[in-house]
């Protein structure tokens, strides 16, 4: 999982993205006035998903007003205006999370996280796939074997959604922060008959607990 720093400037954030991309692209030019899906994957990390490079977008963005954003999207490239468009994500405290999620899109939850340390605090199962030769089976293994998981809350209320990143040494800080993600289905049971809900795997984070 990666830390977003956010732009504080719109000319600061055009040219970051407007970077030429990586050695590679050669039909890519910094500087150009146009910020194309290379460019900005290369900032974001992301080689080729497109859903995890405009939730980076969203995250650099956070500190830019309307306006500014407007400039920064105007210098994207027509296909990426189309594709941030498509996979913008929507904004949610934890409670809004639990009733408006919908599985494989993105989101954005501010709030306070807490990691789950304990196994028998939690009861959860993803499906994870194994790969032998050409064939691909499905296993079910529990979220926390796989993941850190953290029960994310707001000030406002009592209810929380969960939220889980790649195993890691580096945990989310106990304080406000924003989480970038998407909506990944949780089982309760290894039985598939059982009821499922959502969590949010997380993939960027930004600390704003002094914005």
């Amino acid at each position: 999982m990666k830390k977003v720093s956010a732009y504080k400037y719109v000319d600061e954030a055009i040219s970051a993205l407007d970077n030429g991309g990586r050695f590679y692209n050669v039909l890519t030019k910094a500087n150009d006035g146009i910020i194309s899906q290379a460019e900005l994957g290369k900032v974001g990390g992301v080689f080729s998903d497109k859903q995890k490079m405009i939730l980076f977008l969203e995250m650099a963005m956070f500190n830019l007003n309307d306006s500014q954003k407007k400039m920064v999207f105007s210098k994207l490239e027509s296909k990426l205006q189309n594709t941030y468009k498509k996979f913008r994500p929507s904004k949610m405290l934890p409670f809004e999370a639990n009733n408006r999620a919908k599985l494989t899109e993105s989101a954005i939850i501010t709030g306070v996280a807490k990691w789950i340390t304990s196994k028998t605090d939690f009861n959860g199962f993803i499906m994870i796939p194994i790969v032998a030769g050409k064939v691909t089976t499905f296993t079910m293994v529990p979220l926390i074997d796989a993941y850190d998981v953290y029960e994310m809350r707001d000030h406002s209320t009592s209810e929380v959604f969960l939220i889980a990143h790649a195993r890691s040494k580096e945990k989310l800080p106990e304080a406000k922060i924003q989480v970038a993600g998407i909506f990944k289905e949780l089982k309760t049971s290894k039985d598939e008959d059982f009821d499922s809900k959502l969590f949010l795997e997380a993939l960027y984070y930004s600390d704003i607990s002094k914005s």
